[in-house]
């Protein structure tokens, strides 16, 4: 059925409703985008970007789409409408876009996308929110069930690695991080976990995921990538206990055992240049070896 705005509208007032449009708003009267991924920091950045918005105003305009219950919402310049309200303006220039919530959230994303500092998890909840988007826009329900983390062999998938600059299966990965418990999150943000262990880690469940948070908070360590498969592999039988993980993390790491270190030139001249380093190390095992017997054979004869 025709809407009744539309049978007392002129195709030219229609056609004019559609346009952009540039105009001044206040960034009070402007709602953030919902869920939004990417965190506003209040770094050394964004004290530069205030000064500037003091001195010159917002010079790119925002863009925002209209709201159903009256007003705008953010879809692209969270940073220039937070420095807009940090520096005292009460006015900044928007491009009003009439988008849907798919339309909206796929520009949302793709714009922060091109920041040069972005976390972990921001990335993670991004590359999450466009592939649903994308995957409704292909024709999935709106009312169905939210998509697995885990999505493999869909066109959709293919299509957002092409857009990015992360592979098809580096973005499952980061969209793994979305299992994640905020707090253990946190830790990859921080670097104190490393990104391929903590996917590993993204298969534990809440609880599980819990009581590793706290052995590596009383532990004061974290996991390596194959203590985190090797919990990966217990929680998927059924037998990750809280000791069991406790047991794992306070395993010796290979870059934890004592190593011995030798200036390189002190026995440069003793091996051809070129020679790979595992080649230096037999030939020194093999040389001491047969010191050790040449001592224990003199031993003997005296």
């Amino acid at each position: 059925m025709t809407p009744l705005d539309d049978l007392f509208s002129t195709d030219e007032s229609r056609a004019e409703a559609q346009l952009e449009k540039v105009v001044t708003l206040n960034p009070a009267d402007i709602s953030d985008f919902p869920n939004h991924p990417f965190k506003v920091r209040q770094d050394e950045a964004m004290a530069e970007m205030v000064d500037s918005v003091k001195q010159y105003g917002v010079l790119v305009p925002a863009l925002v789409r209209p709201k159903a219950d009256g007003g705008y919402e953010m879809v692209a310049g969270h940073r220039r409408k937070c420095a807009a309200t940090l520096a005292g303006i009460t006015e900044m220039p928007c491009i009003v876009r009439n988008l849907t919530d798919d339309e909206a959230t796929i520009i949302m994303v793709d714009s922060n996308l091109q920041r040069e500092t972005i976390l972990p998890s921001e990335k993670a909840f991004a590359y999450r929110m466009k592939l649903e988007a994308m995957k409704r826009q292909a024709g999935r329900p709106k009312n169905s069930a939210p998509l697995e983390p885990n999505l493999k062999g869909t066109r959709s998938n293919e299509e957002l690695a092409a857009s990015s600059p992360d592979s098809r299966s580096q973005i499952q990965r980061f969209i793994r991080l979305t299992e994640l418990i905020p707090s253990v999150l946190d830790m990859v943000d921080s670097g104190k976990i490393a990104f391929r262990p903590a996917v590993e880690l993204s298969y534990l469940s809440k609880e599980q995921q819990q009581s590793l948070y706290d052995t590596m908070e009383c532990e004061d360590c974290t996991p390596s990538l194959a203590q985190a498969i090797k919990m990966k592999e217990f929680s998927r039988d059924g037998k990750l206990t809280e000791e069991v993980i406790l047991s794992i993390m306070q395993e010796e790491k290979p870059n934890q055992r004592e190593q011995f270190k030798m200036p390189k030139e002190r026995i440069s001249k003793y091996f051809a240049p070129g020679t790979p380093a595992q080649k230096i190390e037999d030939t020194i095992i093999k040389a001491l070896e047969m010191y050790r017997r040449r001592e224990r054979q003199r031993d003997m004869e005296r």
